[in-house]
């Protein structure tokens, strides 16, 4: 099952361009993506971009759990 969506572009003054990939609701709902994750975007081939988690330290884990 696949999720389609549209690349957008803002073009900005200084003739400088930002693109943004909108990841569907449904698609966030079953990856368990949270607010404020990081992800890593990795370009294997130019019909192939691999997103992946950035893996939290377990000192990282622990303190935000403990709101320390």
């Amino acid at each position: 099952m696949g999720f389609l969506t549209k690349v957008q572009v803002i073009e900005r003054a200084n003739n400088t361009r930002q693109y943004y990939f909108i990841c569907p609701a449904p698609l966030a709902q079953s990856l368990e993506l949270e607010k404020g994750e990081e992800i890593d975007w990795v370009v294997e081939d130019r019909h192939t971009l691999v997103l992946r988690r950035v893996r939290k330290t377990e000192s990282k884990i622990r303190s935000g759990k403990h709101g320390k």
